[in-house]
């Protein structure tokens, strides 16, 4: 590359790309390697790029690329969900632009135009993956919808009921009135809510006496029956065996006594709506109280609503407190905060709603996924404190509802034959339910016709808690080469929000279907938040286009800034586009130096200088402590700690110290031994760096050579770690200090860097002389001397206990210097005059903060040393 060509960060991505792709980089087979195995949380067929996913998806590739690197068989498996609750709405929404509704539509004619929906707009997010360098084996793309995926779903499903650990039963569920559908507990999500509370006074049957209750929710007491008092309640003895009128549809309820109601609580009365809320629902069954729901699926109110049947709940919340007012049973309404569920897909008001659903026991399976996590470690997850919210969660789980009331997803494979609960039998297919239900029934006239399928789709978790078994066809063909060659997995690299979603219900799935873990760490990124540590959305209009920010910065630029912004697993990280201008800054000064090097004049006739030769063997100790140093933190999983040291090794190290040491004289050529050194140098540093910003590292591999295909960065190998020599590592700390200070004083006192100077070594330790000829290279040093005693007219510095000494020789006007030497002695000593004059204070002393004294005392010692170099100074001018 010439010093005139521009880097074209979207030609060399689109190139290199391309390349990868052709010679089939990404894609693996088992063989005799060891593997290495990711699985990609799948996102939504139809969902586009953002910030968690360039995160996320940065961090796999990091670590899938670095596997390659370290001459492992890595396997990066990506694909999409379905999606059912979030892809069924997006199709409803377009059907009803269309003016088309789902309820006229046959499930196959609205699974056709779902189809048409995936076909059209699925997938484009694995190919803006390409677009941020992801090096996925996308021959192995699958989808959760896929037949071989949704065979094995429905063979899981099968054999669970056989196994009896799936069963259909009557429960209270959380419903999503919008989505129209039920959802398992850990997708509805809690917020706190400015409402009211509603003081609602009911007439006690047969007498002029009335109670109080209060409630949330007013439109609900078309649904009481029952109120309840606590039996160990003075306050309401005399209410004991009596009846109650509801207001407005004055139906008369039993007053029951439980002691559930908390006495400190409310008005000590509570109303019971057993379809309505979970607890009234354990009171009714308790109590043998009748049931009556008055919501419709789409929470307006039904027949038992009466005059406000069809209308929204939330309307008729209003309208309902302003009657209960004009009839006088309405004394109070105070503002109350309280916590509301809502749909995490939706955001729609949750309603506990009584149905018939299918269910996955827990209580069995979750406990070798708690043993793997918290007892033997088999799994490990990182950040460790979040081991807690697993434990919270799997130690108070409830068996968890996988059906959902949507049709695009994978249709439970459970078929009725009667009219009664229990008339139905659980298959695979329709022909094994058809011999099954005329076991069952004894009835060997029955035809296919006379069996219905259950209506319902499986919840979406319930096909992504098989992935890194399905995705190998693990579950079909437990013995095919994939799945035992790759299976169980290794790192899982996910957001904190899908821990129980997925995390958890993939190694319950593990152990259950397999007895094996399916995979041994689980790296959770933090959430990708503003400025304001908000999270981003479409709705706040604060998250930036992904594409858009590689398109402006680069994909290697993008993957850096996001991996400098993260401080760790687990850690939230607010956006910073400065972070994305650090990372091009990065890309920049890595093709500058390139641009140095490759402009170098190579000569094979000239020896190489003592300098070249220490400065490269201390960088060779350098990279190889650098290395280690990356070793630890991947070890630990702290990949921005990783990416940090590799930034300080190549813009430190390499550009600012390495280069500077060995390169040329002006116009002059450079030793072949010493560019032979620094090109190998230079590749290593691409290597370590390749698997944060791969497009500019292969972009200068192969410019630095011309490369085989087997030769290219993506397919090499990592450097060999060597024993490092950390006394030349000391060493050069020790120069370093020497170099800036020779550089400081030129700067002081105006002496150009092109006029030459001597340098005195007053010697009292290590003065680290082997480097004594980079020193006078990088100082522009005539002569180096060591001396026995301090050199007089000429200024000086410490670097340790050694002292340094530039003699004068006409380059400054000494009676100035002595005369700015000595303003700035009197004003340090008067500084440290006022600071001891504060510790001689006892009372200072015994009264400030210890952190105060201490900094106090640190001024102290600054303001003598300084003093001490000043007179120093002083006496070797005069």
């Amino acid at each position: 590359m010439s010093k005139s060509t521009t880097y074209n960060a979207q030609e060399v991505e689109e190139k290199w790309y391309s390349y990868w792709m052709k010679n089939n980089y990404f894609h693996s087979t088992p063989d005799e390697r060891e593997p290495y195995t990711i699985v990609i949380p799948p996102p939504n067929v139809t969902g586009i790029l953002h910030m968690g996913h360039m995160l996320n998806n940065t961090i796999q590739d990091v670590l899938i690329r670095r596997a390659r690197l370290q001459g492992k068989n890595a396997c990066w498996v990506p694909g999409t969900d379905h999606a059912s609750i979030a892809t069924e709405a997006k199709v409803v929404a377009r059907l009803k632009e269309q003016g088309i509704d789902k309820n006229d539509l046959t499930r196959e004619e609205f699974l056709k135009h779902a189809w048409d929906w995936t076909n059209e707009y699925g997938g484009v997010i694995l190919e803006q993956l390409k677009k941020l360098g992801c090096s996925c084996d996308w021959d192995r793309t699958k989808f959760t919808l896929d037949d071989d995926m949704s065979e094995a779903v429905i063979k899981t499903f099968v054999d669970l009921h056989k196994k009896g650990l799936i069963y259909r039963g009557y429960r209270m569920v959380n419903w999503d009135p919008e989505a129209k559908t039920t959802l398992s507990d850990e997708e509805v999500e809690h917020v706190e809510q400015n409402g009211k509370l509603y003081h609602i006074t009911y007439k006690i049957e047969g007498s002029d006496e009335t109670l109080t209750v209060a409630t949330t929710r007013p439109e609900t007491i078309l649904g009481d029956t029952a109120i309840c008092i606590n039996p160990n309640d003075p306050r309401f003895t005399h209410l004991k065996g009596k009846k109650a009128i509801v207001p407005i549809c004055n139906r008369v309820i039993p007053i029951i006594e439980d002691e559930y109601v908390d006495l400190e609580f409310g008005t000590g009365c509570l109303k019971v709506t057993p379809a309505h809320d979970m607890n009234d629902k354990a009171l009714g069954d308790k109590h043998n109280l009748e049931v009556i729901d008055i919501f419709n699926e789409d929470a307006t109110l039904n027949s038992f609503g009466m005059h406000y049947e069809g209308k929204d709940r939330f309307v008729v919340r209003d309208e309902i407190a302003a009657e209960l007012k004009a009839l006088g049973c309405l004394p109070k309404v105070e503002n109350h905060l309280n916590k509301v569920g809502v749909s995490e897909r939706t955001k729609a008001v949750i309603e506990p709603r009584l149905s018939d659903q299918w269910f996955l026991k827990m209580d069995e399976m979750v406990k070798p996924a708690l043993d793997a996590v918290l007892k033997n470690g088999d799994i490990k997850l990182y950040p460790k404190k979040i081991e807690n919210t697993y434990r919270h969660w799997l130690e108070n789980i409830r068996d968890w509802n996988v059906s959902r009331q949507l049709w695009w997803g994978q249709q439970i494979p459970a078929y009725y034959y009667g009219d009664a609960k229990e008339d139905f039998v659980v298959a695979a297919t329709k022909e094994e339910a058809l011999k099954l239900a005329q076991e069952k029934t004894g009835n060997n006239s029955l035809t296919p016709s006379d069996l219905r399928q259950d209506n319902d789709a499986l919840d979406t978790w319930f096909s992504s808690w098989l992935w890194p078994i399905s995705v190998f066809d693990g579950i079909r063909n437990p013995e095919n080469e994939d799945f035992k060659y790759y299976y169980p997995t290794n790192d899982l690299v996910t957001g904190p929000d899908i821990i129980f979603f997925w995390v958890a219900r993939m190694i319950f799935a593990g152990y259950e279907f397999k007895n094996e873990k399916p995979f041994e760490n689980v790296y959770f990124t933090g959430i990708v938040r503003d400025q304001q540590g908000r999270k981003m959305s479409k709705s706040l209009g604060n998250s930036p286009d992904a594409l858009k920010l590689i398109e402006d910065y680069s994909a290697d630029a993008v993957r850096a800034g996001m991996m400098l912004l993260s401080s760790g697993a687990g850690n939230d990280l607010l956006f910073d586009e400065s972070k994305l201008q650090q990372g091009k800054a990065f890309s920049n000064k890595i093709v500058n130096a390139y641009r140095l090097i490759s402009g170098w004049e190579v000569s094979d006739s000239i020896t190489q200088p003592e300098s070249s030769k220490i400065a490269l063997q201390w960088f060779d100790n350098k990279f190889q402590a650098a290395f280690a140093e990356m070793d630890d933190h991947f070890s630990k999983y702290r990949l921005s700690d990783a990416l940090m040291t590799t930034y300080k090794l190549i813009w430190d190290d390499f550009c600012s110290w390495l280069l500077e040491m060995v390169k040329p004289g002006y116009q002059l050529p450079i030793d072949i031994t010493t560019f032979n050194a620094v090109i190998e140098a230079f590749e290593n540093s691409l290597k370590v760096l390749h698997p944060y910003m791969p497009f500019i590292t292969e972009e200068l591999w192969h410019q630095i050579a011309d490369r085989s295909e087997t030769e290219a960065l993506i397919v090499n190998s990592y450097p060999d770690q060597k024993d490092v020599d950390t006394t030349i590592l000391k060493d050069f700390e020790i120069a370093a200090e020497v170099i800036s200070g020779i550089r400081t004083i030129r700067k002081d006192k105006n002496i150009s860097f092109k006029d030459t100077i001597e340098l005195k070594v007053l010697n009292n330790e290590n003065t680290a002389a082997r480097f004594d000829s980079v020193i006078a290279k990088m100082g522009n040093v005539s002569e180096l001397e060591y001396v026995t005693e301090k050199v007089s007219g000429a200024l000086s510095f410490r670097v340790n206990s050694n002292e340094y000494f530039i003699p004068m020789n006409g380059a400054v006007d000494v009676e100035a210097e002595i005369k700015k030497l000595t303003e700035e002695l009197n004003y340090t000593q008067g500084f440290l005059k006022s600071v001891q004059k504060k510790l001689s204070n006892e009372r200072f002393v015994n009264n400030a903060p210890e952190q105060v004294i201490i900094s106090e005392r640190k001024k102290e010692a600054d303001a003598l040393a300084k003093i001490e170099t000043l007179q120093e100074s002083l006496q070797g001018l005069q």
